[in-house]
């Protein structure tokens, strides 16, 4: 493989030179400058990234840590930050937890020592940067608010507003008898979103009715059962996010129940499986696409010297489908 140093002799210049022409760190004269894209063209040449990520002390390389791969709000959630840092000129590094406090503590020390520029979190514990050792490196938190001396920002949905208008359709389609999944209390959104649900069950009078469950498939199908068994009588359920609410339709078909003639059903973030199931999903939107692409923004911003806002909170919608009235 040529070196740097071969490239440097053959067109007739110092190594620094030819360094100064691949990085454009400073201005060099038309006439070496084309001697040395001439040997490069020629040659081949590919610099080490390697050493150049050591020399500038920055990758263009920037981390994204998610709960868990296998759901789809994280999946499409990261394509919309690559897109966004791909136009900006950065690569992506996925890190999935798999809800393991002390793996996503390596990822985040791990993408440290890889001199990542910046680190796009999506976690399900809101200590974890407190618990990191590495303080250096900036985060940008998405789809959670957490407090720490290295968050450049936050990016949020209203997570309130989304349980409150969960609740508020529940009771316009004619529910009587309503549980709520109540979503993980260690993180905003699921503290958030189950607020929401519990004042307007406040305001209208209405006992709170609920079973806590995690963001995943596989719990949404033991928490159906168990609101099943606990509140018999029931006609509407608040999952805590679109997984739990497609395991919940899977649960309530098994026992010979109807949604949404005999149960209604409403989930949380509009992923593309919940148009794709039959019957489409009626859920609470996120604009999952928007949110990635800002934190993605908002990160790359702060690398290079931005001022960037804190707070990001993004408006949510209704999307009345086939599982409610």
């Amino acid at each position: 493989m040529i070196s740097i140093r071969e490239v440097a002799r053959l067109a007739g210049v110092s190594p620094a030179t030819v360094s100064r022409v691949m990085n454009g760190t400073a201005k060099v004269d038309e006439i070496k400058k084309q001697k040395v894209e001439k040997v490069i063209l020629e040659t081949g040449f590919k610099p080490n990234e390697a050493a150049r990520t050591l020399y500038k002390k920055s990758a263009h390389l920037i981390g994204v840590i998610v709960p868990n791969i296998e759901n789809p709000f994280f999946n499409e959630m990261a394509k919309a930050i690559e897109n966004e840092a791909y136009e900006r000129g950065y690569r992506l590094t996925l890190c999935s937890s798999n809800d393991d406090i002390e793996k996503e503590k390596n990822s985040i020390e791990l993408l440290g020592r890889m001199n990542a520029d910046g680190i796009i979190l999506l976690t399900n514990e809101d200590e974890i940067l407190e618990k990191t050792k590495d303080a250096r490196i900036p985060v940008v938190v998405l789809d959670r608010t957490v407090k720490h001396k290295n968050e450049v920002a936050s990016i949020t949905s209203d997570n309130y507003e989304g349980g409150r208008i969960s609740m508020e359709h529940m009771l316009e389609s004619g529910c009587k008898n309503i549980v709520a999944m109540r979503g993980p209390q260690n993180v905003s959104s699921g503290r958030d979103r189950f607020k929401g649900y519990l004042d307007v069950c406040r305001e209208q009078h209405i006992k709170e009715q609920y079973v806590d469950c995690s963001y995943d498939y596989e719990d949404g199908l033991v928490r159906t059962e168990e609101i099943l068994k606990t509140f018999p009588e029931v006609d509407g359920i608040i999952a805590a996010n679109d997984m739990a609410a497609i395991s919940a339709y899977k649960v309530l078909r098994r026992h010979g129940k109807r949604v949404p003639e005999d149960v209604q059903l409403i989930g949380f973030d509009n992923i593309i499986m919940s148009r794709l199931m039959t019957p489409e999903l009626t859920t609470v939107a996120q604009p999952i696409a928007e949110m990635g692409a800002k934190a993605a923004q908002v990160l790359i911003d702060h690398i290079e010297g931005k001022e960037v806002p804190q707070k990001n909170i993004f408006e949510v919608e209704l999307i009345h489908r086939e599982t409610t009235r």
